[in-house]
């Protein structure tokens, strides 16, 4: 039982002290403004969210003005779709 204890408290100290995951970042108002022009010009209507995640922007849920749902990502120094997912 105490082996078992032992286990368990090193599992959660271990836990405790890993490296945190990093959360998606919010784009400042600006540049999210600058992502919605170039949305609303490729034809999408609507959007779940934007954020900044490993290096791309990503847009979850991006509506088409086919009605489409894809999920979206774009460079974040030219803006460019670079990779469209549809869902």
């Amino acid at each position: 039982m105490l082996v078992r204890t032992l286990g368990l408290s090193a599992l959660a100290l271990s836990l405790a002290f890993a490296a945190p995951a990093f959360a998606d970042e919010k784009l400042p108002a600006d540049q999210q403004a600058k992502v919605e022009d170039v949305l609303k010009k490729e034809g999408f209507t609507k959007w779940k969210e934007i954020e900044l995640d490993d290096g791309f922007i990503e847009v979850d849920d991006a509506i088409g003005a086919d009605g489409k749902k894809s999920d979206l990502k774009l460079d974040p120094k030219t803006l460019e779709i670079v990779k469209r997912k549809a869902e």
